[in-house]
Order: structure tokens, then C-alpha cells, then sequence
């Protein structure tokens, strides 16, 4: 048995090891997971070409309307780095929000620009070109990534705005956290944004950030999780909105500002799926009960942030709330 899932490359590679893992314990359920974006995987979604979806930006009132009944499943929290390419130069850029909207919106154009300089007055920065790299998809890193510069860029805001697709100002597209990570460290001088992860497994370059109370912060998995401990506020039920939960420039002297939540999504009731049959709809069921619980385990050696139980406890329900012809399949 196969179960079909497509959409955020976000939380990939958690969600690759969940599944390699899973299938360990039950080997006759395979997975098959296509990491297309946010906006691919909602679209198949939508249109009933997968079991499951997967996105980092929730679903819109819009979305929510073509896809009735869809329930928001948090799978994990994770991080989003800013990634550069410069020879010799390590980890430990210092940033500021104001100065990573500028020079996404093209204003800062220089490495050795003097607001960049007067962070980072140890180092010798290069009178080059800065190339910006961005997603060329519909994507949840965008979605967060838009949010987080539209909060500190009242301009961005205005110019931009966030969204898991935007008219970019300057700067270069690849497809998927993988090809922005790939662009970046192929190519001196380049600047972009990838999910921590994917930072690390190319053993990327990154900057610190500051927060909300001044502190320049290293995106890891402890600066994440202080991010995460806002989400233990009141959440939405699974089948309400999501569109208002944002852990961006959270408060905390060591948070890490661009954290974000990745969910799964699925249909409240899985018989209206062309390809859905009871058996198919159990295991699925199943496997996501188990990626919520036991398979959190496998979240922090890739630098993602177990979800709180006040987050399980929401999944609990949202999970038990899923049936196959009107019979839930977790009691």
C-alpha cells in the first residue's frame, strides 16, 4: 500500500526520515512524498490528487473554500536561516530586519554597504555585487519568510507584502528549498533563505538575527523552541482557520524571529478521495497519529522543534475529528 503525499519542502527532510522510519515498523505501507512547495501541494490537494498535503503557509480563506473540510495538522516547527555565500566568510554575519528587507527590496546592493558594515566592524567585507536568490514556486518558506520582512519593513509591507508567491523586486528563482540551498552555495557572493535544516545538511553559511529585544540570534534548535513555546497560546481547532497563528518575532531574550509552524493537510471526511479506500484511510490515519507522537522523536538531530503537547493535545482531536464514511478511524 502506497499513501501519496505532496507539497512543502520545508519540513522534507523530517518528513523523509518519519516515513523511512515508519515503514520499518509497518513494511507494507510505503509512502510516496512529492516535496513540490506549499502552493503544489495544496493545488493537489485541492483537487484530490493526494492522501495527504503539505504546507507551511495554511491554508487561505480562498483555498479553505476550494477545499471544504480541510483539517490543519502542525507537524513540526522549524527555522528559517539567511544564507550567503562569500569566500572565507563562516557563519555569524550579524543582520537586522530592516537591513534583510532592504536588500531583498534592492536597495542594499553592496556587501561593504555601510549599514551591513557598522554590524559587523571585524570583518572585511567585499566591495561585490550582492545576488539575491529567492524561491521561484508557491512556497511556504516564502509565506514565512514575506511575513517575518513585512512585520519589520513597514516598505516591504506596503511594496511586497507576504505571500508563498511574490512579485520579487531583485534577485534570482530556483524551485524548492533545495534549489535556493543549491543556487546559494554554488554561487559567491549570493544571498538567501532556506529552512535550517537544509542550512546545515549543505553546510551553508548563515546569519544571526536580531530579535525582538535586540540580541543577535543564531538560528538553532533551542532558539527555535523558545520560539515555539508562544504556540502553547490558544490554538484554532483543526477545521477552523489557521491563518492567524504566527510565531514570528516572538518576545524572549534568546527566540530566534523566523520560526514557523509546517502542517499537514488533509480532508476531515476521506471517502470523497477518488483513490481513498477504508483500509487506506486507516493507515493514513494511523501514520499521522504516530508523526504527531513517537515520531517527534526524530525532530531535533535535523534541527526541527518538537511539537508542545499543548500542540499534540489540538492534533488529538483534529485527528479523532477524521472519518471514512462518516466513521472516525481514531477513537
Amino acid at each position: 500500500m502506497t499513501i501519496n503525499g505532496a507539497g512543502a519542502s520545508f519540513p522534507y527532510p523530517l518528513l523523509s526520515t518519519m516515513t523511512f522510519e515508519y515503514n520499518k515498523i509497518k513494511p507494507n505501507i510505503r509512502f510516496n512524498y512529492q516535496s513540490i512547495g506549499s502552493g503544489g501541494g495544496i493545488r493537489q490537494h485541492s483537487e484530490k490528487t493526494v492522501d495527504f498535503g503539505a504546507s507551511d503557509a495554511p491554508l487561505t480563506d480562498a483555498q479553505s473554500k476550494a477545499a471544504p473540510n480541510t483539517v490543519h495538522i502542525p507537524i513540526t516547527i522549524g527555522s528559517v536561516a539567511l544564507t550567503y555565500n562569500m569566500p572565507s566568510m563562516k557563519k555569524g554575519l550579524k543582520m537586522t530586519g530592516p537591513i534583510i528587507a532592504d536588500i531583498f527590496l534592492g536597495k542594499i546592493s553592496k556587501w561593504n554597504d555601510p549599514t551591513i558594515k557598522n554590524l559587523n566592524p571585524d570583518l572585511q567585507l567585499p566591495e561585490k555585487d550582492i545576488l539575491v536568490v529567492h524561491r521561484s514556486d508557491g512556497s511556504g518558506t516564502t509565506f514565512v519568510w514575506t511575513g517575518y520582512l513585512s512585520i519589520v519593513s513597514s516598505e516591504w509591507k506596503d511594496k511586497v507584502g507576504q505571500g508563498t508567491a511574490v512579485q520579487w523586486p531583485t534577485g534570482l528563482g530556483s524551485a524548492g528549498n533545495e534549489g535556493v540551498a543549491g543556487l546559494v552555495r554554488g554561487t559567491e557572493y549570493t544571498i538567501g533563505y532556506v529552512e535550517l535544516a537544509y542550512a546545515l545538511q549543505n553546510n551553508m553559511a548563515y546569519a544571526f538575527i536580531q530579535n525582538k529585544q535586540g540580541k543577535f540570534i543564531e538560528p538553532t534548535l533551542n532558539s527555535t523552541r523558545s520560539a515555539a513555546s508562544s504556540a502553547a497560546v490558544t490554538l484554532p481547532k483543526g477545521d477552523q482557520s489557521w491563518t492567524s497563528v504566527n510565531l514570528l518575532n516572538a518576545q524572549g531574550e534568546d527566540t530566534y524571529p523566523i520560526a514557523s509552524f509546517s502542517y499537514l493537510v488533509v480532508h476531515k471526511e476521506l471517502s470523497i478521495l477518488p483513490t481513498m479506500n477504508k483500509a487506506r484511510a486507516q493507515a493514513l490515519v494511523d501514520f499521522i497519529w504516530w508523526a504527531t507522537h513517537e515520531g517527534q522523536s526524530y525532530a531535533p538531530r535535523l534541527q526541527y522543534v518538537p511539537l508542545p503537547q499543548a500542540v499534540v493535545s489540538v492534533n488529538e482531536q483534529t485527528i479523532k475529528s477524521i472519518t471514512y464514511n462518516g466513521q472516525p478511524l481514531r477513537t
